[in-house]
Formats: structure tokens, sequence, C-alpha cells
């Protein structure tokens, strides 16, 4: 599993509790012990601190599942995950993740990109790494890297404030003003929340994400742009549904009821959120690298029901530095 940048910085134990919690601590504690576990190759302890973009090697477990062994192979595995690819140099490449597909794996998660990887594998059998995620409802660009040294280097640009990450997505209602900066920190919730990112002002960390509306439904609802400034699991969503205008089809923080949709609008639910623009510096060049990825059908029926354009603006921050 390749670290994203979410947990650069973040002791290897806790890693553990937070990606394998079926996992006992002191299994974990005897397997780094032994040299079980390796980070980019080499012997960890649990204290190591780990970088966004090093490989981490678990041997298979005894207690609790494995999470590659809940991943079911399909037939046409191989022309599925050739069929999401964007864009592809040999050394980065990138998909246009679906909706319902996992970036990685987990408990009970059947079906994930970082598993369908083996199949886009160069001649020198190297298995592109996934530099960051995607929640398993957002679609969009999800990028990769084919080496180690590759993938540190984007991992270290995720980290920063280089890269450039443009969300699109529907929003019921539409937010009152035309753009502004959402600034509320975040914290994982517990108890009765512990699957929910919430707003906290004495625990949370820092949150900021920048939004533009691009078109209006009158009040009703917008297509909006979303440029997340932090990297805080469900920053848009929670961003955006704390800012009084949660997004279409988010079920788990702005449940929107049927009588306050659109008349006419009969779109099936899904959370209408798309990772559809990604701009970084090229790694060793003097050019930025920009990926983009169209809106899947499934969206631009949303788009097109709401009177939208479904060719979204590439830069609705020209502005914000």
């Amino acid at each position: 599993m390749s670290v994203a940048p979410d947990d650069d910085g973040q002791r290897l134990d806790r890693w553990f509790k937070k990606h394998l919690p079926q996992v006992p601590y002191a299994l974990m504690q005897k397997i780094v012990r032994k040299g079980q576990v390796r980070v980019d190759g080499k012997r960890a302890e649990p204290a190591t601190r780990l970088s966004a973009g090093q490989d981490i090697r678990i041997p298979p477990l005894s207690a609790g599942r494995k999470e590659d062994e809940w991943f079911r192979p399909m037939a046409g595995d191989a022309d599925y995950i050739r069929s999401l690819v964007i864009y592809d140099d040999g050394e980065i490449l990138a998909i246009n993740k679906p909706h319902g597909l996992a970036s990685q794996g987990g408990m009970k998660i059947a079906r994930h990109v970082d598993a369908l990887l083996v199949h886009l594998e160069d001649g020198e059998g190297r298995r592109p790494k996934l530099i960051h995620r995607l929640d398993r409802d957002t679609s969009g660009v999800l990028l990769m890297a084919r080496s180690r040294e590759m993938a540190g280097k984007l991992g270290k640009l995720f980290t920063g404030r280089d890269v450039r990450k443009i969300y699109y997505a529907l929003t019921l209602p539409a937010p009152e003003h035309d753009g502004g900066r959402i600034e509320m920190p975040l914290a994982k919730g517990s108890g009765a929340d512990k699957d929910m990112i919430l707003v906290n002002a004495d625990e949370g960390k820092f949150a900021a994400t920048e939004f533009a509306v691009l078109e209006r439904a009158g009040k009703t609802a917008a297509s909006v742009a979303f440029w997340p400034r932090t990297g805080r699991t469900h920053q848009i969503r929670v961003h955006a549904a704390a800012a009084g205008f949660p997004i279409l089809g988010d079920e788990k923080y702005g449940p929107q009821a049927e009588e306050d949709k659109p008349a006419g609008f009969d779109h099936a639910p899904r959370l209408h959120l798309h990772a559809g623009r990604l701009v970084l510096p090229f790694p060793g060049r003097k050019e930025m690298l920009d990926l983009s990825a169209p809106l899947p059908d499934d969206l631009r029926r949303g788009w097109t029901a709401l009177g939208f354009s479904v060719t979204l603006e590439p830069d609705p921050f020209p502005t914000v530095e």
C-alpha cells in the first residue's frame, strides 16, 4: 500500500490503527518487531514516521484478513482498468475513477483501484502506486506513479501548496454568494458519529476550501467549483454542508428531501461531486502537468436536467493565489 498525502508524518502504529483497525495492536507490534513489515523495502519500528508516497508491505495476517483478500477478481478486470486511463507517459499515469469504486482496499471492500493496478504494470513489472485517494463516491482524476522515486516526488507536491485540485459539484440549494473561502476546522467524530468528519473548533485541524459558482438555477441549485486548499478527509462535503449548500446526493453530510429538489428532477441518487482537473508541477521539468476528466454520463444527466452546461470552466479560480 502507498502512503497517502493525508498520512504524511504519521507514525506507523497509528497508520495501522487507521487503515487496518481489525489487526490487534499486539499483533502489529509482533510483525513489525520481526521485520515482516517493510517501508520502502526496509525494516521499520512502530514509531517510524511515514512520508507520502512510501510503499508499505504487510505479510498475510492470521488474525483478521489482509485487505487484498477481500478483493474479488472478475473477468475483464484488465480491460476495465485500462479503459479508465486518461494519461500515461511511462512514469506518471492517471485514471478517471468512476463513482462507487474505492481507491484502496479495506474491510469488506471487494473492488478497489489499488488491486486492479496489477493490470497496468509495464514491461519491467513496475506496478503503479497511488499518490492520493478519492472517496468511493467521488469520481474523477486519480494520479499514480510507476517508480518509487516518482511516487515520492509527487507525494511531496501533494503535501505542499503547488497542487491545484478542482472539483465540480451540484449543490442544493445554491450558495448565497458567487464565491468565497470556507475555513472550518475538521476532526473525526466519536461515538455515534465515529464514521463522520465534523466541524470542531476545539480539536479540529485547520481546513480551507475555495468555491466559485459557475451557474445557478435561481436559489434552488447551482453548479459549483471547489478547490480544497488543505487535504482533510471529506473536506469539500463537510464544508459545503456546513456552509449551507450541501452537495446533491450526499446522504452522509447533507441529505436533501425530495420536495427540495428542482421540479422534474428525477435523477438517480449519487454524490454529484467530480474531481475534474488536477494541475501540478511536472517533476524534473519546467512545465505543468495538467490533467482533466470529463463529467461521466450519470453526472452529465444531472447537469443537463438543471439546464447547466456540461463543459465546465477549466480555471474558475484565476485570481486565487
